[in-house]
């Protein structure tokens, strides 16, 4: 199961943290990650972690701006939004999915369990 929380408006200019309590899915082996849905556009995917390493992925547009961590002994993973755009404004999802393939994050359709998405208003 997985719970976001953390949206909200934000100005133009400004930061915002999301987090997403992630059950079951800290453990080794999953992407875990923030995928965005503006309205009237398909998924997004913004920033993805392979649990159980350092390795991070970051979409273009968000590199540099966004990060992206987890917190083993809380179950929580964060996304840290910061020099928020008016393009940024979207539906913020966390997803997750079990897949051996440390190397090669899977396209935001492919993510098997969602959580219902928090707002962030730009």
């Amino acid at each position: 199961q997985l719970v976001e929380s953390g949206g909200g408006s934000v100005q133009a200019g400004g930061s915002v943290r999301l987090s997403c309590v992630t059950s079951g899915f800290i453990e080794s082996g999953n992407y875990v990650a923030w995928i965005r849905q503006a309205p009237g556009e398909g998924r997004e995917g913004d920033a993805s972690i392979y649990t159980g390493t350092d390795r991070t992925y970051y979409a273009d547009s968000v590199e540099g701006r966004f990060t992206i961590a987890q917190d083993d002994a809380k179950n929580t993973l964060y996304l840290q939004m910061n020099s928020l755009k008016p393009e940024d404004t979207a539906m913020y999802s966390c997803a997750a999915i079990t897949l051996n393939a440390p190397w090669c994050p899977p396209p935001a359709d492919r993510f098997s369990v969602w959580g219902r998405g928090t707002q962030v208003t730009v």
